[in-house]
Order: C-alpha cells, then structure tokens, then sequence
C-alpha cells in the first residue's frame, strides 16, 4: 500500500511529466501518437516512478514506450528542470503501457455482438410460429 507521500510525489511527477510531454514528445516519438499519462506509482524510498502511459493513434504501442526509453535521461531532465522547486532528487522513469482503455473498448465490442445475437431474427419468429 502507498504512503500519503508516494501518493503526493506520483501525483506531483504525473502532473509535470504530462507538461514535459506535451512539450516535448513531439520530437521523441513523433506528432501522430497522441501519448497520455494515466498514473504513476512511487516506490516508498522515492527512487524509482513507474510511469503508465496509454498510447493512441498508432498500431506499434509498444515502439512509443521504446522510443521513450531511448530518451529517458532527456525526459527525466526536462522533469527535474520542471519539479526543481518540489522535489530534492528526481525518480528514475520507467516506463509502463497502460492498456485499460483499450481492453474495456474491446470488452464492450464483445458485449455489444452479444447483445445483437440474443436478438431473435424474424425469420426464426416465423419458424418458431410456424412449430
């Protein structure tokens, strides 16, 4: 379970790591992904920040997180410049692709073809009829 303090720094790194990609993911993975941070967990000793990132507008997700790592001592700079004020030492970023968003829309497309084959075609109404 997350202290108040693990809660407070993930929440403060999430905010700032937002702004740092909207600077700059643009020059790291390109204008067409559209990359959103869903949430970061810190570790209790507030060295290490999983970074959970859901990717959009692309088929190769997983090459956005790579693209990422690559640039890691980048981004990580650009955050520290941004929670100078906030925190002594910046985290180290891992990061993590977070597809929630995706499972639920597939879920529902699977709810959803459920849902239209309980419906009984008229045809099988007169041939239900017709027994």
């Amino acid at each position: 379970m997350e202290s108040k303090r693990q809660k407070q720094v993930g929440e403060v790194v999430r905010r700032n790591f937002s702004m740092v990609l909207q600077n700059e993911g643009g020059y790291i993975y390109g204008t067409e992904p559209m990359v959103t941070v869903t949430s970061v967990k810190v570790s209790p000793d507030m060295g290490i920040a999983k970074v959970y990132l859901s990717v959009y507008n692309v088929e190769d997700k997983q090459s956005v997180i790579l693209q990422m790592d690559a640039s890691n001592q980048k981004l990580r700079q650009s955050l520290a410049h941004r929670v100078k004020r906030h925190m002594r030492r910046v985290p180290e970023l891992h990061f993590y692709l977070d597809d929630t968003l995706d499972e639920m829309y597939r879920l529902n497309g699977l709810f959803n073809r459920l849902g239209k084959d309980d419906q009984p075609d008229s045809d099988l109404d007169e041939l239900s009829k017709e027994l």
